[in-house]
């Protein structure tokens, strides 16, 4: 399953074609050649790009486009057909492209740089439907951007296409109806982005020759990624998504394509008695050259100077301009106790496991609470073990849950005494504030988190989880995508929330793509099937969400609905009514 998944995801589809090519290229073809490449070359692919778009293939006048965000994909089709538009203005008399355009979000196979299936299929039947110069949009697309977008599409109704086995909701744009005043030939990619440096660093390499060593490799590493995203100039990738690399070999030029970074750092680490050598590089992903290397033989004890170094040596490298609050950050230490840090990394390394344990919960805290006897001032450690305890909480970990909780908060809140200028403090802070329905609380410590490091992916979907459990799931659907952005390779874990946004804001079609995607990626999880379930009896699918169901039971028995949702911090009773209504609809019990 987890391998099948590793072959399929959610994405946005756009499929455009060129109006009255055959008549064209009839009438002059080498004249539609040239404007063709010249369409494509100047105005198509950079708004692909701007977009963070991925240009799958060509086919004859046709281009078939792949999105990560369902956003971009709308927004890049709008400002493709407004390009054009404003072309055809300008130059009413010249050998003008005109395109339609069909977007669509749905179910992916990747086959190489290939990509086909439904969400494929129904894109490329979306885009006739579609008037010359306009956008057709199947209905899931249209709710999953809601207002995020500046049009309005109209509703265009249900219509059958072939090879689809069920009928399809389309809604129309056309720039002819936009309500936007001409602003002339929109300058494509030239948006603020599309010129942020970005990075993503790879597991350094343990070349300790001791399998023991591979924690401080991969401390070290976890360590330059929190301090490069700690500067707002720089989009940073997160440790989920680099680590997905880690034990190969990849060509560095793919690892920029599928993470969507121009630079990647990759590095060694070997660590022998109290000395410590590290190699690091940082590579240009789109060539593959080198833009900086370096090598550090130093004391252990000077393996924080080593960090800063090399986190400075690469921002400057990639032209970066750092704040006086970025520089103060960057170079202040956690701890100067080696072996407390030392204890810091086992358990952080213990903790990235995905297979959590009560028994990992166990080691854990004895490791952090080594940590902080050793210095009782080191406020990330407070945070991690405050993290422990909040897991133990949210898997029923423990004997005494309010106990368990109010453990957890006490020890985020002593870490940002100690530390009140570390991101991830506030970030646990953030967590512990809001299951224990502290929602302002949790607001201003996770809104603080991100001034202090505005790469911080977890933060910015715990953001996202929180508006969800406030009340606010429009809100919190930017902060969702921003964090799938950013640790690409993570998505999964954050699939669930978007889909419960969805599923608040009655978006049951949206709601149920990623709760699909998310029981692909995590076939055990039992809370998502529950929230299927509901989105499915919504939509009036009782035998499929009664099979889901079923699933459900025969995962975990005794999988209670009523109190899985009091652990949950809803604030208003009446969203986790909404959820339980779908289940009723479908007939199913608690």
């Amino acid at each position: 399953m987890v391998e099948e998944f590793a072959n399929r995801r959610l994405a946005a589809i756009l499929a455009a074609d060129v109006v009255g090519y055959s008549r064209m290229m009839g009438a002059d073809e080498n004249g539609t050649l040239a404007a063709l490449k010249r369409h494509r070359e100047t105005l198509f692919d950079p708004c692909v790009v701007e977009h963070n778009g991925r240009v799958v293939k060509l086919i004859g006048d046709g281009t078939l486009v792949e999105f990560s965000s369902v956003v971009d994909a709308v927004k890049c089709a709008l400002a493709i057909q407004r390009a054009i538009k404003a072309e055809i203005q300008a130059h009413p008399n010249g050998r003008n492209i005109t395109l339609r355009i069909g977007v669509n979000l749905g179910d992916v196979i990747i086959d190489g740089d290939d990509i086909y299936g439904d969400g494929v299929n129904v894109a490329a039947r979306l885009e006739p439907l579609a008037e010359p110069g306009g956008v057709c949009v199947a209905s899931i697309v249209n709710e999953s951007v809601g207002s995020r977008v500046d049009i309005a599409f109209k509703d265009g109704g249900e219509v059958t296409v072939k090879n689809i086995d069920r009928p399809i909701r389309v809604w129309k744009w056309h720039p002819d109806n936009d309500p936007i005043p001409d602003r002339g030939t929109p300058s494509v990619g030239s948006s603020a982005h599309s010129d942020t440096p970005s990075i993503a660093v790879l597991p350094f390499d343990n070349m300790s020759h001791d399998p023991e060593q591979e924690y401080f490799s991969d401390g070290i590493t976890e360590d330059i990624i929190t301090d490069l995203s700690k500067v707002g100039g720089l989009k940073v990738i997160a440790r989920n998504s680099s680590f997905a690399y880690k034990g190969k070999a990849p060509d560095i030029r793919m690892v920029g394509r599928d993470l969507g970074v121009k630079s990647v750092l990759e590095g060694s680490i070997r660590r022998a008695g109290n000395r410590v050598r590290i190699t690091a590089q940082l590579i240009d992903s789109a060539d593959g050259s080198h833009l900086w290397a370096e090598r550090y033989d130093r004391d252990l004890t000077d393996i924080f100077e080593v960090q800063d170094e090399v986190t400075q040596r690469i921002v400057e490298a990639l032209k970066v301009t750092l704040s006086p609050g970025e520089q103060e950050r960057i170079t202040d230490n956690p701890t100067e106790n080696l072996e407390a840090h030392d204890l810091f990394l086992r358990a952080r390394e213990v903790m990235a496991d995905p297979t959590k344990t009560r028994e990992m919960f166990e080691e854990v805290r004895g490791l952090l609470e080594r940590a902080i006897a050793l210095d009782p001032k080191y406020g990330e450690a407070y945070a991690s073990l405050a993290l422990a305890y909040g897991l133990a909480y949210n898997n029923n970990w423990t004997d005494d849950l309010a106990a368990t909780l109010r453990r957890a908060d006490e020890l985020a809140t002593r870490a940002v005494e100690l530390t009140p200028n570390d991101s991830y403090c506030q970030y646990i802070l953030s967590m512990t504030s809001g299951f224990s329905r502290d929602y302002d609380r949790s607001k201003a410590a996770v809104d603080r988190a991100l001034e202090l490091n505005p790469n911080n992916a977890a933060a910015l979907n715990s953001r996202g989880v929180f508006q969800i459990f406030a009340g606010d799931p429009a809100d919190g659907i930017a902060d969702i995508e921003r964090a799938i952005q950013l640790d690409p390779v993570g998505a999964p874990q954050y699939l669930h929330f978007l889909g419960l946004a969805h599923l608040m804001l009655g978006h049951f079609e949206t709601a149920i793509a990623h709760f699909r995607q998310r029981v692909l990626a995590s076939p055990r999880t039992d809370l998502t099937r529950a929230m299927l379930a509901s989105a499915l009896g919504h939509l009036g699918e009782a035998e499929e969400a009664r099979r889901i169901w079923h699933e459900l039971k025969g995962i975990n028995p005794d999988y209670s609905f009523t109190i899985h949702m009091n652990r949950l911090p809803f604030r208003n009773p009446a969203d986790t009514d909404r959820i339980a209504a779908g289940l009723a609809k479908a007939g199913l019990p608690d």
